[in-house]
C-alpha cells in the first residue's frame, strides 16, 4: 500500500525534531571576566550564580544572556572555589587557602551586600567546598588536619559554623583531603544525608552520615588514589544511588577507571568505565526518562542515559564546574578565562 507523500514528509519532520530535542548542545556565553571559574549555582533557568579567582562573582537573572559582575568587599584576591544559591536573593560562597583565606560570605539581597560568615583561624586547615540541605543548614569541608578531618556545620543559616567533634569521625589517611576543583566534593540529599569524596592519599573514600553529622561511616572505592588524583567529585538522585569521578590532575589524558557507583547509600562502590580522561564533576540529570549522568572536566564532557555504564563524548572543553537547572533541561559550565557554556538536553 502506498503511503501519502504528506504523511512521509510529516513523519521525519517529526523524526527530525525528535532526533534534534534529543541531541544535547553547548553554547558559550559572554562572561565579561577572563578569571578562572570553578563554582556555578544555577536557581532556575533564568537566575545563575557564578564564582572564581580574583573575588569573582557573577550573577544572571536572564540565563546567561547578560552576566554581572558583583562585588565582594574586601575579596579581591580571594579565590573563590565554590557558590551555593539558596534562591535568587540568595548564596553563599566559599573561598580556599591556608589559613584566613579559607572564608565564607552570603549574601540576601542579590549581590548587594554580602556578610562574612566565617574566617578559618586554623592556620594547617584549608577549606574546599560547602553543600547546603536548605537556607538554614549547611556544611563546609577542609583537608585533614592532624590525621584528623576537619569539618564544619550551621544550623542558623551560616550564622555560626561549629566543628564536628573529630571523635565522631574516622581517622584520616595521611594527606587525605578534599580537592577544591568544582565545589562538588560534597554531596547533600533530602534533609539529612551527605557524602564526601575524598583524595590526595593512597586509597579514595566516600565519607558519609544519614543524620547530618551526628553519626559517620566511611568506604573505600575503586578509583586509584595518590598525592594528586582520586575523587573530585560526588553526587545522589536519592538515599541511595550515587556516582563518583575524578583522576589525576596532573595527568589528565591518563585518568582511566576514574568513575565508580553505588546502590547502597554508599556502603560499596562499583567500577564504571568509560570516561574520556580526568573529569572535576559529575551530575545526575534532573527529570530525565532513565537515570542519566554528565559528567564534566577540562579535557571534555560526557553523557550517559544508562547509570554510567555507557558514555557518550561532547565536544566541549576549559571547563571545571557544573550546575544544572531544577527543571534539568538546562545547565552551566564554567572554567578557564571566564568560560562559561550553556548546556541544553
Amino acid at each position: 500500500m502506498s503511503v501519502p507523500w504528506r504523511m512521509v514528509i510529516a513523519a521525519v519532520a517529526g523524526l527530525a525534531v525528535v532526533q534534534a530535542a534529543a541531541k544535547p548542545d553547548w553554547s558559550t556565553q559572554r562572561s565579561g571576566v577572563k578569571a578562572r571559574l570553578r563554582g556555578v549555582s544555577a536557581v532556575s533557568d533564568r537566575i545563575v550564580w557564578a564564582s572564581g579567582a580574583d573575588g569573582t562573582v557573577l550573577r544572571t537573572e536572564d540565563g546567561g544572556r547578560r552576566w554581572v559582575k558583583v562585588a565582594v568587599p574586601g575579596a579581591e584576591a580571594l579565590d573563590f572555589r565554590d557558590i551555593d544559591a539558596v534562591d535568587e536573593q540568595t548564596a553563599f560562597v566559599l573561598s580556599i587557602g591556608p589559613g584566613d583565606a579559607s572564608r565564607i560570605y552570603k549574601t540576601a539581597d542579590a549581590g548587594t551586600t554580602w556578610t562574612l560568615q566565617f574566617r578559618n583561624e586554623v592556620r594547617s586547615a584549608f577549606f574546599d567546598a560547602m553543600a547546603l540541605w536548605d537556607g538554614d543548614h549547611g556544611i563546609a569541608v577542609s583537608d585533614s588536619v592532624e590525621g584528623e578531618f576537619f569539618i564544619l556545620m550551621t544550623g542558623d543559616g551560616g550564622r555560626t559554623w561549629t566543628r564536628v567533634p573529630p571523635d565522631r569521625l574516622p581517622a584520616a589517611q595521611d594527606s587525605e583531603g578534599f580537592f577544591a576543583a568544582s565545589g562538588t566534593n560534597v554531596a547533600v540529599w533530602g534533609s539529612e544525608h551527605v557524602w564526601l569524596a575524598t583524595g590526595a592519599a593512597d586509597v579514595t573514600r566516600v565519607l558519609r552520615s544519614a543524620n547530618r553529622g551526628e553519626t559517620w561511616q566511611i568506604a573505600e572505592t575503586p578509583v586509584p588514589g595518590g598525592p594528586s588524583a582520586g575523587l573530585f567529585s560526588v553526587a545522589f538522585r536519592d538515599a541511595l544511588h550515587g556516582v563518583v569521578v575524578g583522576g589525576d590532575y596532573q595527568k589528565e589524558f591518563e585518568a582511566f577507571d576514574n568513575a565508580a557507583i553505588t546502590s547502597d547509600g554508599g556502603a560499596t562502590w562499583t567500577r564504571l568505565r568509560g570516561l574520556g580522561g580526568f573529569r572535576s564533576v559529575v551530575t545526575w540529570v534532573p527529570g530525565a526518562a532513565a537515570p542519566s549522568l554528565l559528567a564534566v572536566g577540562p579535557l571534555g564532557a560526557d553523557y550517559s542515559t544508562d547509570e554510567g555504564q555507557t558514555w557518550t563524548r561532547m565536544d566541549i572543553q576549559g571547563l571545571h564546574a557544573f550546575s544544572f537547572s531544577p527543571g534539568g533541561t538546562l545547565g552551566w559550565g564554567v572554567g578557564e578565562n571566564g568560560l562559561i557554556a550553556r548546556f541544553e538536553r
